[in-house]
This record gives structure tokens, sequence and C-alpha cells, in this order.
């Protein structure tokens, strides 16, 4: 025996599924968009917390990572600071520096921090060994996992390219830090020759808090650091809580707003179950009365309705998880994991929690009105049959008789309040289609912004390089695990780090753009890597020469740049560093080193890559590696550039015309998701009035056939359905509008937050006046096309078949 039965519940329950097949696919699809979106919401938080905290669980990583100045705090004073109230451990102090370092074949990798530890144990950071061994002696060094490769490996040897005459390491061992304090270890000894020969030293202390869990916290306790052991020792720190986020925010940015999208999906398909069932139950009752009279019990009748509504509801579940599955797959794809368990795959047991919940709920949605049908008498049940209540809205045919409308119209107007909580139902589906288009439209256009806002140097009509290359230098072997979204964006230029290119002179560049007829306005600009003190590894630093307001980025918080002595940082910084504008920095490049002030936070989705800007008068040996030229209005880019590139070809440098670039391939899919995702619900919604209309033409087929028979035409019935959902629609599209707007208002912010910055105005103002009249229209819009296929099939209906029907 079946959970439904078998015999004549089991063709019952087939026939009610296969009868009603509007309720089946209105059912089937709604419960399909919740689930998928509640897989894939589930999917990426599951991928975005859990391999970061229990690598950092098991090595005791470090809550802050602050770097000193030795000088000002003697190491047994930063020995003392592990002593400090709410310190529960600590590491160090570790000789620290900044070290870049050559490979055998002479390309220079990034910028690196180095570390001087005896071990890779201790309270604090206990680094994990991948591969090798930890460096013993002078000569060793061991280097981050994500730096392993074909061209780099055990027994590889680096020079530090500050010095031809550096002796060679060796490199023993690839290690992790879950932590992110530094990029490669050695011996103390070694750490302390490094820094004499290039970056200064700094000494690095390891910390865990009792309480380090917010940024409050962890900024209080950064005030402790800083107030014992004096003005200007402390250089700089680094908190867990930004080490997790960048470790996490290739999956956790997209995380809010297919959340928003499952949350939308999951409400509406207990509505519309829940209306579906109740529409099935209040046309059904004849049905139910003969149900009962021919022997079916209460618990029985009950069981045939929670059936028709389970069935389909588990064919949408599983529709749902798989779909779940294949939606997630690119968003996994695209975080970067460094901790040895990466999982491009739904968890589990997110695929047996999500269905379950899912169904659950439908079951609950479907039980009230199953209950009510289990309640009707069997007499009542069979008199009453499919006719609404004596009297019922008869006060609103009168009041909008009252109007000076056609008569098909105002009937239609009246339709609504004949079934009170089915019109409810009806409208929350169109004002949650409208919610769902409204968001989708916000978010879609604030992604765009964000990809148009990244790339400020492509603004310009042409950019004019001073280095053109003679041979290829080799290629930097990709990080193991590595992500787009860590790349240095290719559109770029990038200050040379390999000496097989021929460089122009930017002063005769410089006057050769100057001279140059059609020229408008013009800056220097230049993109290399730093030392910042209190980070591990280098830092993007962005240079600038003359008037870059036009390419500057979007600001959060304070402006721009200028003059010297400041630095522009974005969200992630201020928070990896624990500064706020106003404070000032060390920045070191290549050998000289500058402490800057922070004067503006600027908008950056960089990924976990730091990009900092500062004006390139701070560094005496920075020289522009670009131009970025407007040209006068009337004045062809091509024909400009062409001329250009003539004069400054010979010189080594070259003139080119700026193309848009593109956007970026996470902004790409989760716009695809949320339009995919929109679809679907607005379908949902559709299907939703669609079967509302439906039930409501069934039930009054009999009074159409009556209006037929005195006259009405096809025409003033095809006016009569639509009119019963217009004022739904338009109520609908008036709540839905506002609440779009104020979903996409607190959504957008979430995602800042979770890939490491704020949101600027301009990417949150998106809408237009315009977009939201057309989008309450379309709630309107909406409630008249589901009522479209049945105000067809009532117009073709025979007068002498409606006024038959019962």
């Amino acid at each position: 025996m079946s959970l439904f039965g078998t015999g004549a519940m089991g063709r019952v329950v087939r026939s009610g599924v296969g009868r009603r097949r509007v309720q089946t696919v209105v059912i089937a699809v709604a419960t399909m968009m919740a689930v998928a979106s509640a897989v894939v919401a589930g999917s990426l938080m599951v991928a975005a917390a859990a391999p970061f905290d229990h690598a950092f669980g098991k090595q005791q990583g470090a809550h802050i990572t602050a770097q000193f100045d030795p000088a000002k705090a003697s190491a047994e004073r930063l020995a003392e600071t592990g002593k400090l109230a709410d310190v529960t451990a600590s590491a160090g102090p570790y000789p620290s520096t900044a070290f870049r370092p050559v490979d055998q074949s002479g390309f220079q990798l990034p910028t690196l921090t180095l570390v001087g530890r005896s071990g890779p144990d201790g309270d604090v950071d206990r680094v994990d060994l991948k591969s090798g061994r930890w460096a013993r002696k002078p000569g060793e060094i061991v280097l981050a996992a994500s730096f392993e490769g074909p061209a780099i490996g055990i027994g590889a040897t680096l020079r530090s390219s500050h010095s031809a005459k550096a002796p060679p390491l060796s490199i023993v061992g690839f290690a992790v830090s879950a932590s992110k304090s530094a990029d490669a270890w050695a011996t103390p000894a070694q750490a302390d020759a490094l820094a004499s020969e290039g970056s200064p030293a700094t000494s690095q202390m390891l910390y865990r808090f009792d309480s380090a869990s917010t940024k409050e916290q962890i900024l209080a306790d950064r005030k402790k650091l800083a107030a014992s052991v004096g003005s200007g020792a402390l250089l700089g720190t680094q908190s867990w809580l930004d080490t997790k986020r960048a470790a996490d925010q290739g999956a956790a940015a997209t995380v809010p707003f297919v959340m928003a999208f499952g949350v939308l999906g999951i409400v509406m398909s207990v509505i519309i179950v829940s209306s579906v069932i109740s529409g099935a139950v209040g046309t059904s009752l004849r049905r139910i009365g003969i149900l009962k009279a021919i022997g079916f019990t209460p618990r029985e009748v009950v069981r045939a309705y929670m059936a028709q509504a389970l069935i389909p509801a588990g064919a949408g579940i599983a529709a749902g998880a798989v779909l779940g599955n294949l939606l997630a797959v690119p968003l996994l794809s695209d975080t970067e994991e460094v901790y040895g368990t990466v999982s491009l795959s739904v968890a589990w047991w997110v695929d047996v929690t999500v269905p379950a919940a899912a169904l659950a709920l439908v079951g609950l949605a479907a039980l009230i009105p199953a209950l009510r049908a289990g309640r009707l008498r069997t007499v009542e049940a069979i008199a009453v049959g499919r006719s609404p209540r004596t009297g019922r809205g008869q006060w609103a045919h009168r009041a909008m008789g009252r109007l000076p409308l056609p008569r098909p119209v105002t009937y239609g107007l009246a339709i609504p309040f004949t079934h009170p909580v089915r019109t409810l139902a009806m409208l929350l589906a169109v004002a949650f289609g409208t919610v769902a288009a409204t968001f989708a439209v916000g978010l879609t256009s604030s992604l765009t912004a964000i990809g148009t806002s990244q790339d400020p140097e492509n603004r310009a009509a042409v950019t004019v390089t001073t280095t053109k290359p003679t041979t290829l230098a080799p290629p930097p072997p990709p990080p193991v695990g590595g992500s787009a979204a860590s790349t240095p964006e290719p559109s770029k230029p990038s200050k040379p780090s390999s000496p097989k290119v021929a460089v122009a002179d930017p002063a005769k560049v410089r006057s050769a753009i100057k001279s140059q007829a059609g020229t408008g306005s013009y800056y220097g600009t230049s993109q290399t890597e730093a030392a910042v003190a209190g980070i591990s590894g280098s830092v993007q630093i962005s240079l600038y020469e003359g008037d870059a307001r036009s390419g500057r980025y979007e600001m959060i918080s304070g402006h721009w740049l200028t003059g010297t002595g400041q630095v522009v940082v974005p969200t992630r910084f201020l928070e990896r560093t624990s500064t706020k504008i106003g404070d000032k920095v060390r920045v070191t490049l290549e050998r000289e080193t500058a402490d800057l002030r922070i004067v503006g936070e600027s908008f950056d989705t960089s990924g976990s890559e730091l990009e900092i800007h500062a004006d390139m008068a701070n560094f005496a040996s920075a020289e522009p590696s670009s131009f970025l030229v407007e040209v006068k209005s009337g004045v062809s880019a091509d024909e400009y550039a062409h001329k250009l590139a003539a004069v400054v070809r010979p010189l080594g440098g070259d003139a080119t015309t700026n193309a848009p670039s593109g956007q970026e391939g996470v902004i790409l899919v989760m716009s695809a998701m949320a339009v995919l995702l929109t679809l679907m619900l607005v379908s949902v919604a559709g299907l939703g009035v669609l079967n509302s209309v439906v039930l409501d033409t069934r039930e009054r087929i009999h009074d159409l056939g009556v209006c037929k028979a005195i006259g009405m035409s096809p025409r003033q019935t095809m006016s009569l359905v639509p009119a019963s959902v217009a004022v739904i629609g338009m109520i609908g599209g008036l709540i839905g509008v506002p609440a779009g707007y104020a979903l996409h208002g607190l959504v957008m912010p979430v995602m800042g937050r979770a890939a490491g910055t704020s949101l600027p105005s301009p990417i949150l103002d998106v809408y237009e006046p315009v977009q939201l009249l057309l989008l309450g229209v379309g709630g309107v819009m909406l409630a008249m096309l589901g009522a479209l296929i049945p105000a067809g099939w009532a117009a073709k209906a025979r007068t002498a078949t409606a006024l038959r029907t019962e």
C-alpha cells in the first residue's frame, strides 16, 4: 500500500493531477524555482565558510598579524605585549622584510613578505608544510604553496632583485599559512641579511584574542597593541576577518542576491500552493461530496488532496535540486580555495536538507485547504456544487455597476470580491513577480555599473606607452588554485619587471603628446608593486603624474589625490590594516620608503589583490610607463593614435586607441543568473494568475452562458475576463515596485560587504523614474497575460454548452 493508497484512492489522485494540468504545472514550477535558488545559496555559503574555518582553527591562525618598527620597540618589549589582557596566545617577534626575488630564468616574481622563523610550529600560526622541509640554515627559503609550479619547485634557486651579487636562495619547501602572515619564510639570520641589502626590516608579532569575531573587537584589540608600545611603533596590522573574506569572497558576494531570490521563491511557492489547493477544493465541492457518498472517509479525502499537491511538488523539487546543482557550478568554480579542500560540487547535506524542507513547506501549505475538504458535509457539498455562496460580492457588483464603463468591464471588476482569499493570493503572486522584476533590473544595472567603474584608464581615448617589448619574457607560473579575480587586469599597462624591453624616454614621449595636434588633456601613470607595512605580500600601486581626475576611481569617502604625501586605498585595505582616513601608512617602492596619509576610500572590486593610488612625485625613481590622452572634440581617436604612433615608435613607445573593456566573468554569471531566476519567478506569478482565472472562469461558465444568451459578444467576453484582474495587477504593481526598490537597497550593500567593499552612490542609485513607472505597468501586464488564455477559452465557449454546465 502506497503513501496515498491504491485502487480507488490512486485513481482519484491520478485523475486530479492529470485533469488539473494548470494546477500541476504551477506547483511544479513554483517549487522547482524555490529549491533551485535555495540549493545555490546553501552551496555557496558552505563553500565560502567551511574550508577556511577548518584550516584557520587547525593552524591556530592569528587574529591580528602586526608589524612593528624595531627602532621604536625592542624584542623584549614586543614579547611583553603577549601578556596583555584578552591576549590568549602570541608568537614572535620575527624579523620581516619585503623581498622581490628573481628566478633562474631572470623573471622577477612579485614582491614577497619574507619572515624569519626557526620552525613552522608555534603558539600562533602553525604553518602547514605541504612539501619539502623547513629552512634550517642561511641560503634556504620556503615559499607559499601557491607559487609551486613547473618553473618553481624544490631545489630551484632564487636571487634578490636588489643586488646582482646577492647569494642564491635554494627552495627547500612549500607551505600554507591560513593567516596569510607571510609569502616566504627563512631563518631569522637570513631575513636580517636580506633586509640589510634592500627593504628595511620590521618586527612581526602574531596574536590570538579572547574576542576577535567582529571588526569593532579587532579595532579595540589593535588600539591596545598600539598603546602598549608607544607612538609610531606599530606600523600596521592585518585582521583575520579580512583574510577570511578574501578567501571566500569569490562565492560570498553572490550569496545575498541568490538568497533574496530563494526567499521570494519559497514564499511565493507557499502562497501559490495554498491558493491552488484551496481553489481546487472550492471548485470540487460536488466531487468531494460524491467521494464521501461512495465511502471515502474525511482522512482519505485529505490524503487525496494532499497528494494532488505533493506529487507535482515532488517532481518540481527534484528538478529544482538538479537545476540548483547546475547553476552552482559556475559560481563555485570561481571560488579560490588554497587550503587543500576545494569543493566544486554542492555539499550532499544541502541536496538533502533543502528538498526536505521544501517538501515540508508545500505539505503544510496544502494541509489547511485539504483539511477543509475533509470537514465538508456530504449533503452540503453535493447541494452547493461549484456555485459561490449566495450574496458574496453582490455589493461590489452594485458599486461597479455605477461606474461609467461598459457592463462587461464593470462585471469583471467585481469578480475578485467574490473570492477574497483567492484574490489575495493572486495579488501576492503579482506583487512578488513585480518585486523580482524590479529587483533584477536594479541588480543588473548595479552590476553593469560596477563593471564599467573598475577600469577608469579605459575612459581615455588613447593610451601612449613608453615601453615596447623586443623579446618575450617568460610568463609567471600560475598560482595553484588561482582564480581570475586575483590576476591583474591585462588591459592595464604595467611597469616592466623584465629587463628585456626597449624603454622610451618619458620626457620625449610627453613632449610628443604636447606637440601633437588634437591633444586635449593627458596624465601619466604607472602600475607596479610595492610593500606596505602590515600587509603580507606585495600590493599593486598605481602612480599618477599630472591631473589624473579623469582617471579617478569612484570614491566612497574622502577625496581623490590632490598632491604628494597622499594615498587613496580601497575598503579592504582599511579593514585589513585596521586604519581609517587620516592615518599614515609606510609604503616601500624598490628601495624608497614614504609615509603617506590616507585621504580617500576608493571603490575597488579587484578581488583579494589590493590596489592603492598615489602621486608619482612621492618616489623619485618612479617614471610613467604610459600616458592616458583625451583628444579634442571632433578629433578622431584612431587618426590621432595613428599619427602619434608614427612619432613615438622610433623613440621606443607606442600609441593605441582604447576599446571599452568587457564585463568580468563573475559579473556576467551573476547577471545571467539574476535574469534566469527573475524569469522563473515572473513565470510562476503568471501561472498563479492563470490558475486563479481558470478556476474563476470555470465557476462562472454558467453565468457566462446566460450573458451570451442575452447578447454578450465574444469580444465583450474577452474584455470581461482581463478586467477581473486589471485592478489586481495595478495594486500588485504599486506594492511590488517599492518593495523591489527597497530589496535592492538592502541586498546590494550586503553584497558589497561580502566582497570586502562599500558601495558608492552611483552603484546604488540606478533606478530611473521611467523605469519604475514601466515596472509598475508591468504588474498590470503580468496579470493581463495570465488571464489571456482563460479569456480566449471563455470567449470561444458555446452558449448552449455553458448553460448546460452545472
